[in-house]
């Protein structure tokens, strides 16, 4: 069976250039063209050829070019999932009308790809109201769990800069697991430290990508290293006291957001009025706003304080673990745990906030809390 052909431009024939019985590996040709006609060769083989010339590398059948001698190159399935991913990239790019949302179904498609178990959400409604791009999620223990954040912005924009914006420093200084691309180029960030960069591909003319050989490795481990990252058990007042200002603060600044943009859903606007009812009838959004997301969290704490058991503590219970000397707190809550709060732009902050106390020792915590005011009393 002839698994690669070589047509000729210069005389027009055809002649095969591998035998897959024999296991012999191509020559390079006069005219430096080979088409792969069968995508099951190449998944089966799992190798393809390289050169410094090549225009595309993909499993699909294409049209490969050379300008010097082919070499045996074995690929992992993670560079095959990449290489698919640029050519679609490149795909868009090549139309010179693409901006950056028309490459976001790429990138939320290929991340699955490389861990199983992985979603990417992309809604437009919250990234206006200025959440980031992509709210990534991992199942865990049979729950959707988020696991990490991506802001991506256009082919070419400079990521240095985008490093300095204020928006990105919020992101930076609010989620443990983030992400900055403009899908070439991969910056991964850890608690607001940069952990690793790596380049896919490079612009070419204007008009081509051009693939980096050794980026493609490195852009593997990237992804994957914040695909697979989880969170690390608090177990100090103030680690917990830190991470839960900095997710409340997303959540106060998106409200705010929401109803300067006009954006603020019927429950939003829900909760506004009751908050004036209750609490102040000339109440600004602005400072409902900050008393809302404040609140938010302390009922979370409270709840997960209140929660007893082995299950995982999650929102839709905490309505239950609210104490009922708190009948406004209860009554806040159970409209939190419903599925309407699901379509609010912060609802991915207010998840992960409360993942943030699954995973505290709250023993630990208060613990260490008692002593501290121990001492502090002496």
């Amino acid at each position: 069976m002839v698994d690669f052909l070589c047509f000729c431009a210069a005389n027009d024939v055809s002649h095969p250039i591998l035998d897959r019985q024999r296991g012999e590996w191509p020559e390079t040709c006069s005219c430096n063209r080979v088409i792969i006609p069968n995508i099951a060769i190449i998944s089966a083989l799992r190798y393809t050829c390289r050169a410094k010339a090549a225009k595309y590398l993909s499993r699909d059948c294409e049209t490969y070019f050379y300008s010097e001698r082919m070499e045996r190159v074995e690929m992992t399935e993670n560079e095959m999932i990449l290489h698919d991913y640029l050519r679609e990239i490149e795909k868009y790019y090549k139309l010179g009308i693409a901006k950056e949302h028309s490459y976001r179904s790429t990138l939320q498609t290929m991340l699955p790809r490389l861990v199983q178990a992985v979603t990417a959400v992309n809604e437009p409604k919250r990234v206006a109201c200025g959440a980031p791009d992509y709210a990534v999620l991992r199942l865990i223990g049979g729950n959707l769990l988020t696991i990490g954040y991506i802001e991506a912005k256009d082919i070419g924009v400079s990521l240095d800069k985008i490093e300095k914006d204020e928006q990105l420093k919020r992101y930076l200084h609010a989620l443990d697991n983030l992400i900055l691309t403009d899908y070439l180029e991969f910056r991964w960030y850890i608690k607001g430290e940069k952990q690793m960069t790596a380049r896919l591909a490079t612009l070419h003319g204007g008009k081509s990508l051009t693939l980096d050989k050794t980026g493609i490795v490195t852009t593997g481990e990237l992804l994957c290293s914040f695909l697979q990252h989880s969170a690390e058990s608090i177990r100090k007042p103030e680690e917990l006291a830190k991470r839960m200002a900095r997710l409340t603060h997303m959540i106060r600044d998106i409200t705010i957001q929401a109803f300067e943009k006009r954006e603020a859903s019927d429950t939003l606007k829900g909760l506004y009025e009751a908050f004036k009812t209750v609490l102040l009838p000339d109440l600004p959004t602005t400072e409902f706003a900050d008393m809302f997301a404040q609140t938010l969290a302390y009922g979370l704490f409270a709840a997960r304080y209140n929660h007893k058991g082995s299950e995982a503590f999650n929102r839709s219970d905490a309505a239950k673990e609210i104490p009922r000397t708190n009948p406004f707190l209860r009554k806040l809550f159970s409209t939190i745990a419903g599925t309407d709060f699901d379509d609010e732009p912060f609802i991915g902050f207010v998840n992960e906030l409360t993942q943030v106390l699954g995973v505290t020792d709250m023993e630990a915590v208060l613990a260490d809390f008692g002593k501290r005011t121990r001492r502090e009393d002496l």
